[in-house]
């Protein structure tokens, strides 16, 4: 530790610590702007010029590093005059549009120059004009006349997105911040740029000119995107939502948020809100009061129950769906006489479940990951799926830590990867016991499974074992897999003989607390597979799904539904209307109150922030009157804490987190004959909110989701060119023709069509044969 003097206080800090870092920890305020805690140090807008004894002229304190004994004066007259001319030159250029400008009231060099300012100005030469770029959908670049060229969100793109779309280009008075050669700005974090930049230069293209700051109340609120818990603030203008921004949490998503949760609040403004409950009769649609649709639920129910057995109904949830929300509907399917309940919509294996009372998780802390020394990652989609829990890894692996994958293509993660395999997803499970077979032959074990340790296991095995603090990460894809219990118990074994944890990504907001809510299929109950595959359920109660784009089979899923006798839709949209009987308006996130329980086991809780449009309802007391209609017990909550309570009751979660695999290692065969399936969820289509946001829709991530990816020999064959078109179906299932691209990162025999879209949903298995046509 380094002792200085800062302005007359005694301050500790480490050594290799900046002037900074002592003032921080001191409490006192240096004026900066290109200074950020989670960026590199840049030193290139001098704003933080203060005095250091001994030193001839005022020294940055972002970048003059302490030494024993120094001494520092931040508010004596030469550190003030020095920052009063840096203040000077910042505003020469400035165009002092602050009427206009969305940033004005949260603006940096609005707040500094009221206190480090002129009243006027010496100079009177025409200020410099920048021209604006046109970088997508989602952050405007209108007024490039006010950047100070802080160079931030060239850093950030650098050192946290990973990908380095905005760079600094010409020199002196010229210098303009760009993208290279007029592309746009697609990072899946991208929107964090608008939050770091100190002046307007980058603001918010959805939010432009909606709404002052000080208009805004705000309101603390959870992501219901993926199962990172981002905390964010909610900002709210008349009973309406404009604006999402990140509530800091340095042990979850620390000061940053990804595109979805940012910008999917645009979904809650739109067209396809469900307002008011809706029964389908004679092939058209009526609006009706609560008590009537409810009515006729129950009545339905009863009848279809009388008729069928208790056994014919099921009850399928997405896990984006509160804590609340899922421990009722279980307890509703339950009380009916149903164990058909089930959240893992798009899991095929029923042998991949934690054991009672358990529930699968990340296996260690978020923030950990940042400090991981390895790291394994089997079957993710990482940077679309968990997009901050990426740029933890991306931490990790910029202070040495060797990430290595297994696959069937090979993404760019955005980050140094020491060893990769790919392979098409039948042969996961044996790319794993080859895996397993070099891990047991440096550390002397017997091999679980019959494996060969390859050169490229070798190199895994060899990442894994090396380090203190490792980890083994099952991703989306392993619980969409055909053998995803296989896969688990494999690299469970793989991490218990490395010394590492092993873990789930986790699929969605809630999927640890869909599984400590028993939101599963009871011992005699179908899973969501199983029920969709067939047409023996006839009732299906559906909550925030829409089992079409949400499930493992969509062809399938679509003939069950239209089999049912009764389909029941909650959900804050209008989902489902060509197979659904009764729409029940539920309220989104941010108009009910709730909980969900994120990938490390965190139970976070938030509370509504604007005004249930129109006869919108929260699900749980939607659910709590259902139960009471049933004349079932243990519906009588009156507030949403009551219902958590009940659910999770008062005890300490972690002892609930178990990933031990629910069997043993045990050959696995399943093979595929010509070309395999690889479908992801892309990630603007992973819920009903991201795929109702129309500035996510416009993203090339939006754009490009529903086109087929063609491995080269698969390309070459077929005689395909730019643009062209491909017939693919599955048997069983229908056809769809879509553009075709092609992806030299996919394992041979691997057609990646992705999920959840309307283009692709007459497809049938996630996985599995597909075949490929010119058309």
């Amino acid at each position: 530790m380094v002792e200085i003097d800062l302005d007359g206080k005694k301050v500790e800090v480490a050594e290799g610590s900046m002037v900074m870092h002592a003032a921080e920890k001191a409490g006192t305020y240096i004026p900066h702007f290109c200074y950020h805690k989670k960026l590199s140090i840049a030193a290139n807008c001098r704003m933080c010029l203060v005095e250091v004894e001994k030193a001839p002229k005022p020294l940055p304190a972002c970048a003059t590093p302490v030494t024993q004994g120094m001494v520092v004066r931040t508010k004596s007259e030469r550190a003030l005059k020095a920052q009063q001319g840096v203040m000077e030159f910042l505003l020469i250029n400035h165009p002092l549009d602050c009427p206009i400008c969305d940033q004005g009231g949260e603006c940096q060099l609005q707040d500094l120059a009221v206190g480090y300012g002129a009243t006027s100005s010496r100079y009177s030469e025409e200020k410099r004009v920048v021209f604006h770029k046109n970088v997508g959908p989602l952050i405007s670049m209108e007024e490039m006349s006010r950047c100070i060229h802080c160079t931030r969100c060239v850093r950030f793109g650098q050192e946290i997105a990973g990908q380095m779309e905005l760079g600094m280009a010409h020199r002196g008075e010229h210098s303009e911040i760009q993208t290279f050669v007029g592309r746009s700005v697609d990072s899946e974090l991208s929107g964090n740029m608008i939050d770091i930049c100190p002046v307007g230069a980058l603001t918010s293209k959805p939010f432009r000119y909606s709404a002052r700051t000080w208009e805004l109340a705000r309101r603390k609120s959870v992501s219901p995107h993926d199962s990172t818990g981002a905390n964010l603030i909610v900002q709210v203008k008349n009973g309406k939502v404009l604006r999402v921004v990140p509530l800091e949490n340095e042990d979850v998503n620390e000061c940053w948020i990804a595109d979805r949760d940012r910008f999917s609040y645009e979904a809650l403004n739109s067209e396809d809100r469900l307002t008011s409950p809706m029964i389908k009769q004679g092939g058209g649609w009526k609006t009706v009061d609560w008590a009537t649709a409810l009515d006729y639920v129950a009545s339905g129910l009863k009848q279809i129950k009388g008729a069928h057995g208790a056994s014919s109904i099921a009850a399928l949830a997405s896990e984006h769906s509160t804590v609340e929300e899922l421990h009722l509907l279980a307890k509703l399917a339950r009380g009916i006489g149903s164990e058909n309940i089930d959240t893992a919509l798009r899991q095929t294996d029923s042998g991949l479940r934690a054991a009672e009372g358990k529930a699968h998780w990340l296996g260690r802390s978020i923030a950990s990951l940042s400090q991981l020394d390895s790291a394994f990652i089997v079957g993710s989609f990482l940077r679309k799926d968990h997009p901050l829990l990426a740029q933890r890894l991306r931490q990790a692996a910029r202070r040495g830590a060797q990430i290595v994958g297994l696959h069937a293509v090979e993404e760019d993660w955005l980050m140094p990867v020491s060893a990769r395999i790919t392979a098409v997803p039948s042969q996961w499970w044996q790319q794993l016991a080859n895996v397993a077979a070099a891990v047991a032959q440096r550390t002397g074990v017997q091999a679980p499974a019959a494996g060969e340790a390859t050169e490229a296991a070798q190199a895994l095995a060899e990442a894994l074992l090396g380090g203190e603090q490792k980890a083994v990460l099952l991703g989306n894809a392993v619980l969409h897999h055909p053998q995803a219990a296989a896969l688990h118990a494999l690299a469970a074994w793989i991490a218990e003989h490395t010394g590492a944890t092993v873990g789930f990504f986790g699929e969605a907001a809630n999927s640890v607390g869909a599984q400590l809510v028993q939101a599963r299929p009871g011992a005699k109950g179908q899973s969501a597979a199983q029920v969709l595959s067939s047409d023996s359920a006839k009732a299906l109660l559906l909550l925030n799904c829409d089992p079409v784009l949400d499930s493992a089979n969509a062809a399938a899923a679509s003939r069950a539904l239209h089999a049912a006798e009764l389909v029941v839709v909650m959900s804050p949209f209008k989902s489902g209307l060509d197979y659904a009987d009764v729409l029940l308006p539920i309220a989104p996130f941010t108009e009910g109150s709730g909980s969900f329980i994120n990938a490390e086991g965190r139970l976070q809780s938030f509370v509504g922030v604007a005004k249930a449009l129109g006869e919108t309802r929260p699900g749980w007391k939607v659910l709590r009157v259902l139960g009471n209609l049933l004349e079932l017990d243990g519906f009588a909550f009156d507030s949403s804490d009551q219902v958590r309570a009940a659910a999770l009751g008062h005890e300490d979660l972690a002892p609930r987190l178990s990933n031990a695999p629910a069997q043993a290692v045990a050959a696995q065969e399943w093979s595929v004959q010509g070309l395999e399936r690889l479908a992801a969820v892309p990630i603007y289509a992973a819920d009903a909110l991201v795929r109702r946001s129309a500035a996510l829709q416009q993203t090339r991530d939006g754009r490009e989701a529903a086109h087929v990816q063609l491995p080269p020999a698969v390309w070459n064959q077929l005689g395909l060119g730019e643009g062209g078109m491909v017939r693919v179906s599955q048997e069983g299932a229908g056809e769809v023709v879509l553009s075709a691209r092609l992806d030299t990162t996919l394992a041979a025999n691997v057609v990646r069509v992705n999920a959840a879209l309307p283009e692709t949903s007459a497809l049938g298995p996630m996985f599995g044969a597909i075949n490929v046509a010119k058309a």
